[in-house]
């Protein structure tokens, strides 16, 4: 989806590009992974069968290498593995290797995923958010594995044990689950293992013979009575050291990972947990959801699990490791042969076999919450990104029984015009209507937000019925329900506090209601992303990546859509990419003491905000001219003007550079996505279609640029000023965007409606409309105005019923997704409904 909001717009529709900022993350790299300085204190979608995800780009037309230049020491370099990162960067993410060099070198320099997706995209293939986000973590995971394997090595180089051949295990360990297979039997405070003791007993050299020369190889010269422990057991010393070597040699544990995959690995449980009480299936069948409701049982001590591997895999691969991988390299004694078909199977049944078992365990459960946490990030993008609801005045509803439903009206702009509560539950209600309609009446108000919690269902009838009476007639009132996950948690919250410090605590959350239908994404940034009520099994997956990748969401959607440095709130800035808390409040203050920002070039004037951050955050922050103007009638231009000429540049630490002092002039391109790097191209570009700043966003200017391109292409113009073809179509969807473009217009807006449905009018085959609330790995749940939301099974969500670009991404539906549905069954004692899709509608 993300790829398909970031394509440019053509020129001819008068549209732009403004979407091709998708993408975010968190602002800086994991910090411990590299030596950079602070400035400041699988394919996702399975119809049948879930395969890995691979992200292809060979084919893409723009698919040609990029040299960058590269800057100081690479990362590359600080991995000291017996591997290559890019190497093996690439042979994961299915990338090409001078793609996964540059995104390497730009997260090392610590650039956000916006940031490379809208202004780097030449050098990275055009990949989407998602596909760079998955890339990083992929690094980070590397980089992990890296600096542990040191740590490893350096722990163990002191107490002794460290050699070449354990080094050398060490350092070919890819994953972290390898890193520790290995370095489990040298941790302090496990035993020793009984390949340890035998080696410790002086066997090591016996063993080698068994395999190098064992003809010569006499196990009664190796039995030393005068040493305790095991000198007597010399067979069984050279067995367990043989063990060891199998289990931890690379070519052996490929191939017996090669038979396992031709042959079918079984995961099964146990127990009462219902759905899952003696349930077995494929590990290459099973979904997400399944493996996570599975984790779920056995760490409630609810279900056993295990995994089962074929008995051929231990036959085939104990007939493999004697003939073939660790055969004598000459003729060997019946009784030494013994020992070696011992060994092998001791190593298989003692050693491989579980690591077999936790390697399936590990990444069927990594794949599981990979999953689950992309399901997340694309329910969170779409409820992020719903489209505003401008122009109207409006009454937000949290609806409630004893304690009475309470009300906020608010202003076209969010400001609270009135609070109330009332109480429509009881006898009081027709005393209670006529208060409605005076304030309907009073603040002409025609639209109402309902929350969906305990009393939706009865306040959104008692509504419908004074609407199909007319009640609030000559009002044409309608009504729509939204989502209040999160919302009593905001309003006891510090920040509702500070904002709303007058208003009592419930009151809060009505005016919280109603803001998120008149600006989703303003008033969603404002609660953590885990309290907004979407995606599954959010408890059973790592909280880390899940607040990462949010996270990282929510910056990308900030970015994506652009903020007004001049009006946003301190919440929605520190969400920009670039941007934290800190400098977010830096800006704010600075804003408040000098007044508005007359264009990009002042906000290097904040403390805190380094020449990194400026480049990272510059094209996601506007300057509206309208809205300086408006500013500026109350006399703060002066206030601005007097703070950009009085500051002094400074000294930034380690820099070696002074700020650059801001010209305090406006600069139409300050509105726009242009990043200030390209500005001098800008300029040249107008020059050359005979442009002036004032036309930008109007017809004129859609005109020129228009006759431009039908007298050169967009290549030759991108040669004659000397820039890559990918900057020139951004400066060209800046220049035409109109003023009030917004990019969430393009997305679906919340569904206002006047009368009511119950689902005891439902029957099987009805036809119906309506809205996807959630997606989750194992369906979506539609709205369909009856009060219960109805389930499509995934079963039913099948590429023929789709659009083209919905067909890549898991469930292919979101929160927002309007579909038509026909209603398969109706449980109206479980309150459950099933439904299959018909067809997305557009």
């Amino acid at each position: 989806m993300v790829k398909e909001e970031r394509l440019s717009f053509p020129v001819q529709s008068g549209q732009s590009s403004d979407a091709e900022g998708a993408g975010g993350s968190r602002p800086c790299f994991r910090q411990e992974l590299l030596s950079v300085k602070n400035e400041d204190p699988g394919d996702d979608f399975t119809f049948e069968e879930p395969p890995p995800k691979k992200i292809k780009l060979s084919s893409a037309p723009q698919g040609k290498p990029v040299k960058r230049q590269t800057t100081g020491c690479s990362l590359s370099s600080n991995i000291h593995m017996n591997w290559d990162l890019i190497e093996v960067l690439s042979e994961r993410m299915q990338l090409e290797r001078w793609v996964c060099a540059n995104l390497v070198q730009l997260f090392q320099e610590e650039n956000t995923i916006p940031f490379i997706v809208r202004y780097r995209k030449e050098i990275i293939n055009h990949m989407d958010a998602d596909d760079v986000r998955e890339v990083q973590l992929a690094l980070e995971e590397l980089c992990t594995v890296s600096k542990k394997c040191q740590s490893i090595c350096q722990t163990l180089k002191k107490e002794g044990v460290l050699n070449a051949g354990l080094e050398e295990a060490l350092k070919n360990c890819r994953t972290r689950d390898e890193l520790e297979h290995v370095y489990a039997p040298y941790k302090k405070g496990s035993k020793l293992s009984k390949a340890r003791r035998a080696k410790q007993l002086g066997l090591d050299p016996a063993a080698q013979a068994l395999l190098q020369t064992p003809q010569t190889l006499s196990l009664h010269s190796w039995v030393k009575p005068h040493i305790q422990g095991i000198p007597q057991e010399v067979a069984t010393g050279v067995e367990q050291i043989l063990a060891d070597m199998m289990a931890k040699d690379k070519e052996t544990l490929a191939y017996v990972r090669s038979l396992c995959d031709r042959n079918t690995v079984t995961i099964h449980s146990s127990l009462p947990f219902h759905l899952y009480y003696d349930f077995t299936c494929d590990v290459r069948r099973i979904q997400h959801h399944q493996i996570l409701a599975i984790n779920r049982g056995e760490n409630l001590k609810i279900l056993t699990v295990k995994v089962n591997i074929p008995d051929w895999v231990k036959s085939e691969f104990c007939r493999w490791c004697v003939n073939v991988r660790w055969r004598p390299k000459a003729y060997a004694r019946e009784d030494l042969m013994k020992i070696l078909n011992s060994a092998v199977e001791d190593s298989y049944k003692r050693l491989i076999m579980p690591l077999l078992c936790r390697s399936y365990r590990s990444s069927l459960t990594a794949a599981a919450e990979k999953e689950s946490v992309a399901m997340f990030v694309r329910n969170l993008r779409r409820r992020l990104l719903a489209c505003p609801v401008r122009g109207r005045v409006i009454m937000g509803v949290d609806p409630g029984f004893k304690h009475g439903c309470k009300l906020a009206i608010l202003s076209p702009t969010s400001q609270i015009l009135h609070t109330d509560v009332v109480y429509l539950h009881c006898a009081r209600g027709t005393r209670e209507a006529d208060k409605l309609r005076n304030l309907m009446m009073k603040y002409n108000c025609q639209t109402l937000v309902i929350g969906n919690g305990t009393a939706c269902r009865e306040t959104e009838a008692f509504f419908t019925d004074l609407i199909a009476k007319k009640f609030f007639h000559p009002l044409d009132v309608s009504y729509c329900i939204t989502n209040e996950a999160g919302a009593s948690i905001y309003s006891v919250s510090p920040e509702a506090a500070k904002e709303m410090p007058d208003l009592d605590p419930n009151l809060r959350s009505a005016v919280s209601i109603g803001r998120r239908v008149q600006d989703p994404l303003a008033e969603l940034v404002k609660i953590d992303p885990k309290h907004i009520g979407i995606g599954t099994y959010q408890h059973d997956m790592s909280q880390a990546s899940l607040k990462s990748a949010l996270g990282g969401v929510v910056e990308e959607c900030v970015s994506f859509v652009g903020v007004d440095v001049n009006m946003c709130s301190e919440t929605l800035l520190r969400h920009v990419a670039g941007l934290n808390a800190g400098r977010a409040r830096s800006i704010v203050e600075w804003r408040e003491k000098s007044g508005p920002f007359i264009n990009r070039e002042q906000l290097k004037l904040v403390k805190g905000l380094g020449p990194k951050s400026f480049q990272q955050c510059a094209g996601f922050i506007r300057i509206n001219p309208e809205h300086f103007q408006t500013l500026c009638s109350s006399g703060a231009l002066a206030k601005s003007q007097n703070a950009a000429v009085s500051e002094k540049p400074v000294p930034k630490k380690g820099k070696g550079k002074t700020s650059v002092l801001a010209t305090p002039q406006l600069n139409a391109l300050d509105q726009t996505c242009i990043h200030p790097e390209s500005y001098s191209i800008a300029q040249r570009f107008l020059a050359l279609i005979e442009g002036r700043m004032e036309e930008i966003g109007q017809q004129e200017m859609k005109e020129r640029v228009e006759a431009a391109l039908r007298r050169d292409s967009l290549e030759k113009l991108a040669k004659t000023l000397d820039t890559s073809l990918e900057t020139l179509q951004l400066i060209v969807d800046g220049l035409t965007q109109p003023p009030s473009f917004d990019i969430r217009q393009n997305f679906e807006q919340a569904d206002f409606k006047q009368g009511i449905v119950s689902m005891s009018d439902l029957q099987k085959g009805v036809v119906l409309t309506g809205r996807v609330e959630n997606t989750t790995l194992f369906g979506a749940f539609v709205d369909i105005g009856v009060g219960c939301s109805g389930l499509i099974h995934k079963q039913y969500i099948t590429p023929g019923k789709l659009p083209a670009d919905l067909q890549r991404r898991s469930l292919a539906l979101g929160p927002g997704e309007r579909v038509e549905v026909r209603v398969l069954s109706v449980d109206m004692q479980r309150r459950r409904i099933g439904l299959d899709l018909i067809r997305v509608l557009r």
